[in-house]
C-alpha cells in the first residue's frame, strides 16, 4: 500500500485528516497562550513553560500527517496553523486595547486578562517564526527519511525528525520571547530542557503513535512516499 505523492493530491480530504488538522492548529494556538506561565520542575534547577504540556502533541500530529498523507498535506496544515495563530494574536491585542470596564469590580479581571494576553502577540510572533521553520524541518526530515528507509523504522524517524524540528524551533522561539526578561543562562537552560522534555514526551507516547499510524494507514488507504516533489515551503496549493 505505497502511494506516490504525485497521485495522492487527487484524493479528497478525509474526515480524519480534517480532525488531525484542526487538533494540530488548536495545540499550536493554545500552547502560545500557555507559554508565559513558566514553572519549576519539582524543586529541580529546571524551568519549563506551560506550553510544554501541549505543544509536543503538534509535532506528533505533524509526524502522523507526513507519514500517512505526505509532505504536501502536512505543509498545508502547517500554514493553516500559522494563519490561525496570527489571527488569534491580532484579535487578542485588539481586545487588550479596548477601554476599561464600566464597573470597578470588573477592572481587576480586565487587568489580569491584559497581563496574560498582552504577551500573546510577542509569543505568537516568536512562535510563528519558530513554528514555521521547526515544523517544516520536522516534516522535511520525516519525509526524506521515509523515502530513504523505504518506509521502515517509523519510531526512529518520528523521534529524529521531532528532535530536528524542536531544536530549530527552540533556537528561534526562546531568545525572542525571553530576551530582556530572563538571564541568558536561563534562556539556554530552558531551550535545552524543552528539547529534552519534548523528545521524552514523544518517546513515551511512541507506542500509541505507532499503533495509531498503522491503523490510520489501513483505514485511509494512504501511505504516501514523497518522491519527486518540491519541498518549497511556500507551494501551499501543490497538493
Amino acid at each position: 500500500m505505497k502511494t506516490e505523492s504525485a497521485t495522492s493530491g487527487q484524493r479528497g480530504l478525509s474526515v480524519t485528516f480534517v480532525w488531525l488538522a484542526v487538533t494540530f492548529c488548536v495545540c499550536l494556538i493554545v500552547s502560545n497562550i500557555f507559554v508565559p506561565r513558566t514553572w519549576q520542575v519539582w524543586g529541580l534547577p529546571i524551568q519549563l513553560t506551560g506550553g510544554v504540556v501541549i505543544f509536543p502533541v503538534s509535532y506528533i500530529i505533524n509526524d502522523c500527517l507526513t507519514e500517512v498523507y505526505g509532505y504536501r498535506k502536512a505543509r498545508l496544515v502547517i500554514w493553516m496553523g500559522f494563519v490561525l495563530s496570527l489571527f488569534v494574536a491580532v484579535m487578542s491585542q485588539i481586545v487588550c486595547w479596548l477601554p476599561q470596564p464600566m464597573f470597578e469590580d470588573n477592572r481587576g479581571v480586565a487587568e489580569s486578562f491584559n497581563n496574560l494576553f498582552g504577551l500573546v502577540p510577542r509569543t505568537t510572533i516568536a512562535s510563528l517564526l519558530a513554528f514555521l521553520f521547526g515544523s517544516t524541518v520536522n516534516a522535511w526530515v520525516m519525509s526524506r527519511m521515509k523515502v530513504a528507509s523505504d518506509g521502515k523504522r517509523f519510531g526512529w524517524r518520528a523521534i529524529l525528525s521531532s528532535v530536528a524540528g524542536e531544536m530549530a524551533d527552540s533556537l528561534i522561539f526562546f531568545p525572542i520571547v525571553f530576551i530582556g526578561v530572563m538571564p541568558f543562562g536561563g534562556i539556554v537552560n530552558i531551550m535545552l530542557t524543552q528539547v529534552v522534555v519534548k523528545t521524552l514526551y514523544e518517546v513515551v507516547i511512541l507506542p500509541v503513535t505507532t499503533v495509531f499510524v498503522r491503523s490510520l494507514k489501513k483505514r485511509e488507504g494512504e501511505d504516501v512516499f514523497d518522491r519527486e516533489i518540491s519541498y518549497n515551503p511556500f507551494k501551499i496549493k501543490d497538493l
